[in-house]
Parts: C-alpha cells; structure tokens; sequence
C-alpha cells in the first residue's frame, strides 16, 4: 500500500518522535503505539466497539453487514497515507501503483501483543485456489517484517509488478490483525483507488474490477464511507463523490476527507475547495475533513513530526477558516471515534434483530434437513422419523381432527378456496357435495319443464323447476355454489330443457321403438331401462370429472404437506413414491367408475317406496281429470259411452306416456346415484408411513435419504453459521444489556 509519493527509505515505526526511520529493519522493533491512537475510543465507547469487535471475531462479518469504516478514492489519493497515519501501521509505499487489493485492518483490545496477516480468497476463485489462497497465515512481531510479508502475499494473490505479466488487481482481501492490551477496537478497510481510465499498465478489466470492488465496500449499509478527495486535481473529476452519492445520496454514512491540501495551485482553487470543506458545494450529513499527507521531503518523519508539520501549514492555510475539530489528523481520529459510536449505537438494535432472525433461519434450514445420512441406518432412521410427522399429519387431516399448527397455515376452508386448503376431509366433504349437486340438478340429459302444461319452455324455466323440483330449497348447503362453476372448476354441460308436449314426443318415440310381444295397448317394460340409460348418459362424465377433481386436490395436499416436512433435496426422491402410489389409487378409482358403469348399462331396479308412491299419486291424479272430464262431458247414460268411450282411450294412452315422463321425472336421482370412489382418500396416511420404511432395503433408503457431497457441506456451512451466530447473539446478551440503557 502506497501513495504516489516517492520514498528512498521504510516508513517510519508509530514508536515516538525520536524513532529513527531505519529502524524498522529491526527485527527485535516491537508494535509499538501512540497515545493519540488511544483517542479513537473513551470509555463510554468501549463496550460498544468491544462489542463489535466480538462479532467480528466470531466471523460473522461474511454473513451480517457489520459496522467498519471504508477508506475509498481514486488512485493515488493519499488513501493509504491517511490509513497509516489513522491506524499508526507503516505500510510500505511505492513509486507505482499503490493498492491493488482491498486490506482489513483490526485492531484489537488483548492480552499480549501480536501481529497476524491472513488472506481471504476472493469468490471468483476456484477450489483449488481457495485453498492454498487460506493456507497462507503469518504472525510477525515487529512493523520491520510487514513489507516482506506483503510481498509473500502478493505473490500467493498471483499479483506481479506492472512490468510484468500477470494479475494486476485481485478481489482477495489481505487480513492484518493487530492485538494488545492497549490497543482499541478498530476495523478499518483500504480499497483499491479508483481509475479514470485503462492506462499506465492498468487494462479495461481492471477498471471494472477496481469499480467492482469499491461498490461492494461502500454499498454495504452499515459501512462509514470515508471519501478521499486529493487536492491536487478538481473534485468534481473525482468519480469516488458519485459513486457514494448513488448508495448513500443524503451523506447519512459518509465523511468527505481532503488530502494533498498544499498541491492545490491558484486562489480560485483553493477557494473551491474551501466551499467544498466548508459543506456548501456537495452536503454531507458528516461534513468534510481536511489533513495534509506527507511531503517527499517528510518521508523520514515520524508520526509525532507529521502532525507537527500538519498543524503548522494547516494554521497558516486557507483552510485555518474551518472549525479546528474539522482539521488534522488527531481531530479527525477525535471525530471517527465519536462518529463510530453513535453510528454503531443506531444500528444495534437492527443488527441485533438481524442476528436473531437470521439464526432462527438457518436453525430451521438445518433443522430441515435432518441428521446425518451417511449410512443405511441413519437413511432408514431419519426417513422413519420424517414419515411419522407426515403420517400423524395426514391421518388428523383425513379423519377431521384440525388440531395443531399445520391446519391453521395457509388457505383456511371457510375462505371458499377448497383447493388449497389443509384440512382434508372438510375439502372432501365440500367437493363431494358440489358432485351429489352437480348430478342431481346436470346430471340428467333433458330437463322436463312445465310438466302441468304444453307452454314452450322459457329461458328461465330450467333455473326455476330446478329449484322447487325436490323442495330443498335454496339455503340448504347443496345449493350455497352454483355447481357449474365452483373454485374455478367448470362440470360438463348442462342438460337440454323440453316442455311436456315435446318430451311425451320423445317417449312415444321410444315406445314404438321397444316394442316387443307385449300386447296392444301396453308397453314394453324394458322401456323404463331404455329412458333411463338415455337420461344418466353423462353420468359416467360427471364422476369421472368429480375423481380427477379429488385425485388432484390429494396429489396438492400430499406435496404441499412433502414440502413442509422434507428437506428440499430430498422432496424429488420421495415425491415418487407418493406419485406412484397415488396413480395406484386413480387406477383403482377408475376400476370402480368402470364397475359402476357397468351396473348403470343394466335394466335400472328400484326398492325404494318414495319413486313407487310418487308414480301412484300421479297416476291417480291423471285419470282423476280425466274421469273429470269424462262426467262434465256426459249428457245421457248413452251419451256418456258414446262420448267418453274414445276419449278415455286416449287418455288412457296418454296417462301411460304421462306416466313414462312421471318415471323419467324421478328416476334422475335413483338408488344407483354414481360417486367418488373412496379409495382416493381413505388411509392417505399410509402412504408414506414407518411400516413402508421398515420395508425398504438398506439400498433403498440410501437412494432416497443418502446425501450428496452438496447436502453434507451445506450441512456443515449452516452448523457453522449457527455457532457463530449463537456466539453473536451471547455476546449481545452479554454487553449490550447494561451498556444501552
């Protein structure tokens, strides 16, 4: 890490002002410290940032965004110059391209003093060289040997000189982690400078992956921005300002930063810049700083002599206007630390929750999936519990028994969404009287309407005989949907409507044709059969419909329920067991339809007394008027035989075909009535039981249960993300407690 400046020797060590230079070659130099650094926390903000700092180390910085402040500019800005003198770590510098990788710096509060260097792959990395990216680990004891040590890590990045072939930017991060008893708790991020454009050994895929980098950084929610914007060229050229206008557009987590104040030429100049620290060009919400980097000349100075040397041309500046909290790098520590801890304090109460919610997340993603099943045992064992579960479930929802929290998720029955609904039987019960509707009023092929006289049947005449034809009623709950159309479900047709004159038509047609040695005068009793099998013709159809209608809203229930109760890699495996198993039931379903279609193809017999007392009281009723008739009509004794004699003939014909309508009328809604097929939905629990599991081979139920290499890491990626979540959430109980109130 560098600026563009130029230096003949090392930096200097953050161990006073008489320090020598050269004295970083020193292997014995230990990781010395001012007493400035210890302003960036009081006591107040120890526990907050103590806090923090926990998180991080339980390593849930790759899972939740947590509080840091990110160093971010173009290239050459004096970024990593403003790092070193913030973070009192002498990081070397270079005449070429200074950072070409993003690096953490933690500082932490412990017991002895220790300084470790670790890389963390980038994820456009393979496998392979993940691995050997994470192998490389260093702990060092003094600053002498950190040059060094970044050069072993550029060169494990793949990174080599721009003269050279190779990568010239990496998306790893360097880790360095610097621990002591005296140290604060800091976490602060250098990122690669921005480039204007591809030159000077830098290509157009560098560009992107510098602009990718800082994007990342500085999106993140909880990060401080720190936005450096060098002197030495207009800012308004410096695309760092849009870049976190875009992600933070009112400056609530941003800190605009001046460096290179002593290289902007000309009084119009520095007087933009003024109006730029000053908050009046582009607003902040946390304003602007301004520090002076070091010269060339300075380069053997120590942090004490750069501060003086800060102050001095900072007091005799243009810039001795601001307000002296806004100048320096010893306020700006001053104005971080305050600035950290009020920003760390807004977001804990998010960041708590955060942390709860996503530990109950991947507590019921691992929860999920199960034990291990590595072996025929564990398979059959956590299939046996898996099938418990579903068992208990489905047969309390077959038998009706709606306790517990499965059956009250979801779409509710009483919604009217049917399809959808967990509670089985009530659905069932739903859809199979929709079906005794649908049957009852559709099911025959002609409605007779207007059976007491010859009127035309009206448009409405079906809708209204359909009505009063059983004296249900139309509050009974057979009658609560129109059974044409329910749940977006359409049945087949409806039947077609005729008058009496037209339907005693139709009868005495099929008089004629069923004929047999019967004698003249009466009918072929097989006539009954034939009017019968022509009025249920679409009965088949309509119980056929009703089955697939029921298999479907089984196979939804069944999968909805998989769903709920099994791991996602294994839903597919098991999902065809209870697909076959539901086909076995549709076929035997449809084996049931064919029987009882069968049965319907034979001469109709009916026991039942209603349809034998309802053609007797309409047989009564029609000769009543007629011998009615017959006595107005009569004069004479011979005039009545004379008058009533052709006319009782007729009316005679006629009450035996009124009486074939009569049966017709009736015979709609027979003893032989089709329905669903029970075998649908009796014992849907067994499908997928223990007993079918205790019956599998060990080969089997390693098929089905035996998990994938994926399964297993994924296993352990989220035991993994559990323990360090469980670790974050003991450590806010911990310290936030007392600490917040």
């Amino acid at each position: 890490m560098a600026d563009s400046m130029s230096s003949t020797k090392p930096p200097s060590l953050p161990g006073g002002s008489t320090t020598p230079n050269n004295s970083l070659n020193d292997p014995a130099q230990e990781i010395a410290l001012t007493e400035s650094l210890s302003n960036l926390e009081s006591q107040d903000q120890r526990l907050v940032l103590d806090l923090i700092s926990q998180l991080r180390k339980c390593g849930l910085s790759g899972d939740i965004s947590l509080p840091q402040m990110v160093v971010c500019g173009q290239q050459s800005s004096g970024k990593s110059s403003l790092l070193e003198a913030l973070t009192e770590v002498p990081f070397p510098r270079h005449d070429d391209v200074c950072t070409r990788y993003a690096t953490v710096i933690h500082i932490r509060k412990a017991d002895t003093k220790s300084l470790s260097i670790k890389i963390i792959p980038g994820g456009n990395r393979s496998d392979k060289e993940k691995a050997g990216i994470t192998a490389f680990e260093k702990s060092i004891a003094s600053f002498g040997e950190l040059p060094g040590i970044m050069e072993e890590a550029m060169a494990v990045m793949g990174i080599k000189n721009l003269q050279k072939s190779g990568r010239t930017f990496a998306e790893d991060v360097l880790s360095i982690e610097i621990e002591g008893p005296d140290r604060p708790q800091l976490t602060v991020v250098d990122i690669p400078g921005l480039i204007a454009t591809a030159t000077g050994g830098a290509t157009d895929e560098d560009v992107a992956l510098v602009g990718a980098i800082t994007d990342r950084y500085i999106s993140e929610p909880r990060t401080i921005c720190l936005a450096v914007v060098a002197g030495g060229s207009h800012h308004a050229t410096q695309t760092i300002l849009e870049k976190v206008k875009k992600v933070d557009p009112k400056g609530n987590r941003t800190l605009g930063i001046i460096t290179k104040p002593d290289r902007i030429d000309g009084e119009g100049s520095q007087r933009v810049f003024l109006e730029l620290a000053q908050n009046l060009d582009i607003h902040l919400k946390l304003g602007w700083h301004v520090i002076k980097n070091r010269e060339a000349t300075e380069a053997n100075y120590t942090l004490e002599q750069r501060k003086g040397s800060e102050s001095k041309w900072l007091s005799e500046s243009i810039f001795k206007a601001l307000a002296p909290n806004h100048l320096g790098i010893d306020s700006l520590r001053k104005r971080l630390s305050q600035l950290l801890f009020e920003h760390i304090r807004r977001e804990l109460p998010k960041l708590k929750d955060e942390v709860e919610r996503k530990l109950e997340t991947s507590e019921q993603q691992l929860k999920l999936m199960g034990k291990g099943r590595s072996t025929p045992q564990q398979c059959k064992t956590f299939l046996t519990e898996m099938s418990m579960r579903y068992y208990q479930t489905c047969k309390a929802a077959v038998d009706g028994h709606y306790e517990g929290g499965h059956f009250h998720q979801g779409a509710d029955y009483t919604s009217g969404n049917t399809t959808s609904s967990r509670r089985t039987r009530a659905v069932i019960q739903s859809l199979n009287i929709q079906f005794e509707t649908a049957v009852r009023k559709h099911g025959h092929k002609y409605h007779i309407a207007n059976m007491v006289t010859n009127k035309p049947a009206s448009k409405d005449s079906y809708s209204e005989d359909e009505r009063s034809e059983d004296g249900e009623g139309s509050n009974s709950e057979n009658e609560s949907k129109n059974p044409d159309n329910v749940s977006g479900f359409q049945w087949p047709s409806k039947p077609e409507t005729m008058n009496k004159a037209d339907a005693l038509v139709w009868v005495h047609h099929k008089m004629k044709s069923t004929r047999g040695k019967e004698l003249v005068g009466n009918f072929n009793p097989l006539l009954i059969g034939e009017l019968f099998w022509e009025q249920s013709s679409k009965w088949h159809e309509f119980a056929a419909a009703h089955v697939k209608r029921v298999a479907g809203f089984c196979a939804r229930f069944l999968k909805d329920l998989l769903i709920e109760e099994c791991p996602s890699d294994l839903q597919n495996r098991v999902s065809d067991i209870i697909i076959d198993a539901l086909r076995r039931r549709r076929q035997a379903a449809d084996q049931e339809l064919a029987k009882i279609k069968e049965d319907l193809e034979d001469h109709p017999t009916n026991y039942n007394h209603y349809y034998t007392d309802t053609i007797t009281k309409f047989r009564q009723a029609e000769q009543a008027k007629l011998l009615t008739k017959a006595v107005e009509g009569a004069t004479t004794k011979m005039t009545i035989i004379k008058k009533t004699k052709p006319p009782v003939w007729i009316y005679l014909r006629q009450s035996q075909v009124s009486r074939r309508v009569t049966t017709q009328t009736w015979n709609h809604t027979p003893a032989k009535k089709p329905s669903c097929p029970s075998c649908l939905y009796t014992k849907l629990e067994q499908i997928f039981s223990p007993i079918v599991i205790s019956e599998m081979a060990d080969e089997e139920a390693m098929s089905i249960a035996g998990e994938a290499v994926e399964a297993r890491e994924e296993r352990v990626r989220l035991e993994v993300k559990i323990d360090k979540l469980r670790e974050g959430r003991a450590a806010f109980r911990k310290m936030v407690g007392d600490s917040l109130r």
